[in-house]
């Protein structure tokens, strides 16, 4: 049977759920399908929020013909076999899905078509196109980043599952609770209707859905509609969260799952990377620098080997000690920021280059630190309106790794 996320899968902008900001009335990208002009794009987000259905509403709204790729399983003959067909059609679209996973050589065969318009590239990713893409071809591409749906956008969709689908419509279904179904689905439009399909996959034509029910059931079937990579990020989630609590066998555990299930190597490594920052942090500064020599020798070394390095990586970084300070920091000091605007530079603070500045107090009363024992004057360098904050709360560092 086809799946509900197929049944009911938008055929028009004013049938996408979310994504406002990109589709929405007077949205940039709304304006160009609606002018028929577009160009060459990567749509970057998480999974299930509609990347793919966009790029079929626009060559459907565009009516030009369509050639669809998967990365996953397509190699450079596939993309010299669509840009030969490109050339004898017209304003064709070449849509390709997990476009992160193109090699150089796979998207240096693309740059020249993009170059001179026998296609439109519409890439979609779930990784940062500034990591993953050719910069020569990303420059020739917009990129649009796609949220993941929040609550309102998925009761839509669920209240369209239930009244529109030919299958789900015939019977009588009640929402008694969603919490579950909202939570379970981490914005994620597949995963909910995916749910959806599952709890109401019963020959009764009477249902009540409640929280208990879509758990109950969820944790019996969900693992057999996980085939579109709907596990990547709990299982990259629960990977992290092991590395965080310091909990070594966990961490090679969910390691494993995702080489087994052909993770991409580089991504594991980019995320051990991030929690080297934001988890270790100054507790063990040598933590970056391993996690980021990691990330360079498996881009060099790639599957198999690279399973070797990425299990040294994640063991040291399990057993290194933990401080999130300077994450919480920066996180504070930016949420300060966007409440009071563009603070004032204190002017003993400010550089004295001309002598118009120096009139205007520029730089009077700024005590040098050198100058002071300890190398420390106790001078104030905030704005007067926040003087005083404190956004770095550093725990006690260890000396030495234990």
């Amino acid at each position: 049977m086809v799946p509900l996320a197929e049944r009911i899968r938008p055929h028009t902008l004013e049938e996408l759920a979310g994504q406002e900001h990109l589709v929405g009335e007077d949205s940039i990208l709304r304006k160009s399908i609606e002018n028929g002009r577009i160009n060459s794009m990567i749509l970057w987000g998480p999974p299930g929020t509609g990347k793919t259905t966009i790029a079929n509403i626009i060559a459907n709204t565009l009516s030009v013909p369509f050639f669809s790729l998967s990365a996953v399983n397509a190699g450079v003959k596939d993309v010299r076999e669509v840009i030969q067909k490109a050339k004898t059609a017209k304003n064709c679209i070449l849509f390709i899905d997990e476009i992160h996973r193109f090699n150089k050589s796979q998207q240096d065969a693309l740059l020249h078509a993009v170059e001179k318009g026998i296609i439109t590239l519409i890439g979609a990713t779930t990784e940062n196109p500034s990591f993953e893409e050719n910069s020569a071809l990303l420059s020739r591409c917009q990129v649009y980043v796609l949220k993941a749906l929040d609550k309102k956008a998925l009761i839509s969709l669920l209240e369209k599952a239930i009244s529109k689908d030919l299958i789900l419509s015939k019977k009588n279904i009640e929402l008694k609770e969603i919490e579950a179904l909202i939570t379970l689905s981490g914005g994620d439009a597949r995963k909910l209707l995916n749910l959806v399909d599952i709890v109401c996959d019963t020959p009764e034509n009477s249902i009540t859905i409640t929280d208990k029910m879509v758990m109950e059931i969820a944790q019996k079937k969900i693992a057999l509609y996980d085939k579109t990579g709907e596990q990547h990020y709990d299982i990259i989630s629960a990977f992290i969260k092991s590395l965080r609590g310091s909990d070594p066998n966990a961490t090679v555990y969910w390691l494993g799952r995702m080489i087994a299930g052909g993770e991409d190597v580089k991504f594991i490594a980019r995320r051990m990377v991030i929690l080297a920052s934001e988890d270790i942090g100054n507790a063990n500064p040598n933590a970056l620098l391993l996690a980021n020599a990691a990330f360079d020798a498996v881009n060099k070394i790639g599957h198999p080997e690279a399973r070797i390095i990425l299990s040294q990586c994640a063991m040291y970084l399990a057993y290194s000690p933990k401080s999130n300070a300077s994450y919480t920091a920066i996180d504070s000091a930016l949420a300060l920021i966007e409440k009071t605007g563009d603070l004032s530079v204190p002017l003993h603070i400010r550089n004295a280059p001309t002598r118009l500045m120096k009139e205007l107090g520029y730089h009077q009363g700024y005590e040098y630190a050198h100058g002071f024992e300890g190398n420390f004057s106790p001078q104030e360098y905030l704005p007067e309106e926040i003087a005083g904050t404190r956004f770095y709360d550093p725990e006690t560092i260890p000396e030495k790794m234990n």
